[in-house]
């Protein structure tokens, strides 16, 4: 016995189970979701957490901000002592210190007094609201001059006096204690997925780490002797490999961390070799080609784990998944039809991507009611049909947008897949769809 056949027997094979079936889609995506859970949680740099999905509460330890701080630069200044400040009568304080951000020592402000601050600066003793330097001279030293002037050498740090032309309120332009947050107050709730502002708000109240789920890898591979990689030479019956590039861009689209494997040769012990090789770094394996009913379908003859099935949907009728390596990584056998491949991918791999990453909610891009104004004059029956299609959402609340197709049928049509924002869907007992009937939609952004 081989050694391929050897693992079909250990660990069974599809090809000889329901091989005449017809699958309903719901029926395939079904099947591959009852056997994809989370994956298991992980204490993560801040930076490599981006895009996971949180797995526990965050509070907040200390109030943010953890003390009152300017919020321009300008002068700290008791209420009282510029109350009656006009640019006709200025208020005249002397200047008892400079106040940076940062500062530890803070020279206290009395009546009569301002302490030049610096936004970000913590507010003096004594100080109750900040003016901004535009409210006043900027401060004399020798005259007035324009914005803030230079440092003063006089031993209490203070540049001699400041005129305030406009009065201030209490608190104003103060960046109170606790205003942001309060300790003990939730900052993020557990199945939160991480982005930029989420970064940004771990570290502003001091967390180097977080548990999150991680962001699953996945591991793209294209099959077929006639692909040729972009910026090589093509030749007779060659063709550049978009599979690989496309599905791995929707990969990491959809949260994942993608590996591109390229395009391997019609030779099944390269592509099992290739594939076992690649399982040390893959959470998902995904295939395009070699899943029909052809001489040289290399994946149904490589990966005898994998189950193959014909699904009742155009574009996207050969299908396989099925459970690979020690650690039984998912591996789901797309066709390999540029846009037969994609449309597989959104309805099977990216629900497969944000079950592992723990989403909260549905796994499924947003489907949406949309007439379609013009029809369609003819759908497979017994198929459920996606077509690419352009969706207008209607500026009037409440009322469905339109849809109309774009491009053809053909599964090879990618610029009019790369035209596309959604996918109209047409189920399996219709035939076509009248003008002005309502259909859904998948969205695509």
């Amino acid at each position: 016995m081989s050694s391929t056949a050897a693992r079909a027997a250990d660990q069974g094979t599809g090809e000889g189970r329901d091989r005449h079936r017809v699958w309903s889609v719901a029926e395939h995506l079904d099947d591959i979701l009852g056997h994809i859970h989370p994956l298991d949680p992980i204490e993560l740099q801040l930076l490599d957490a981006l895009g996971c999905v949180l797995v526990e509460d965050v509070t907040v330890p200390a109030a943010l901000p953890p003390f009152d701080n300017s919020a321009m630069d300008g002068y700290a200044v008791r209420t009282a002592d510029v109350g009656a400040a006009t640019g006709e009568h200025p208020a005249v304080l002397t200047v008892v210190g400079d106040i940076a951000a940062g500062s530890g020592e803070l020279p206290a402000v009395g009546p009569g007094e301002a302490a030049r601050i610096m936004t970000g600066a913590p507010l003096p003793p004594g100080g109750q609201a900040v003016v901004p330097v535009e409210w006043t001279d900027g401060g004399l030293d020798d005259g007035p001059v324009s914005g803030m002037p230079a440092r003063s050498t006089d031993p209490r740090g203070g540049s001699g006096l400041v005129r305030v032309f406009r009065p201030v309120r209490d608190g104003q332009h103060v960046r109170t204690r606790g205003s942001d947050a309060g300790a003990g107050e939730l900052a993020l709730s557990a199945g939160t997925v991480l982005g930029a502002t989420q970064i940004g708000l771990l570290a502003a109240i001091g967390r180097a780490t977080v548990r999150v789920r991680p962001r699953p890898r996945v591991v793209v591979l294209s099959t077929g002797s006639e692909l040729v990689q972009p910026g090589e030479q093509t030749g007779p019956g060659r063709i550049y490999d978009s599979n690989s590039y496309q599905l791995t861009a929707a990969a990491q689209e959809a949260g994942a961390i993608a590996y591109r494997v390229g395009a391997v040769a019609d030779d099944a012990e390269t592509l099992r070799a290739t594939v076992e090789d690649q399982l040390s770094r893959a959470d998902i394996v995904v295939t395009s080609g070699g899943v029909s009913v052809g001489a040289y379908d290399v994946v149904k003859e490589a990966m005898h784990e994998v189950e193959f099935r014909t699904l009742a949907m155009q574009p996207g009728k050969p299908q396989g998944f099925g459970r690979i390596g020690p650690d039984r990584a998912p591996l789901l056998a797309l066709p390999g039809n540029p846009v037969s491949s994609y449309v597989s991918f959104e309805l099977f791999v990216r629900p497969v991507i944000r079950t592992m990453l723990g989403v909260a909610g549905p796994v499924h891009r947003t489907t949406v009611r949309a007439v379609c104004p013009d029809g369609i004059a003819s759908s497979p029956e017994g198929r459920r049909q996606f077509l690419r299609g352009w969706y207008e959402p209607s500026e009037v609340a409440g009322e469905a947008g339109t849809v109309a197709p774009v491009g053809g049928s053909g599964s090879h049509l990618i610029k009019a897949l790369a035209r596309a924002n959604a996918l109209i869907v047409i189920p399996e007992e219709v035939a076509e769809v009248a003008p002005g009937a309502e259909v859904d939609v998948v969205l695509l952004a």
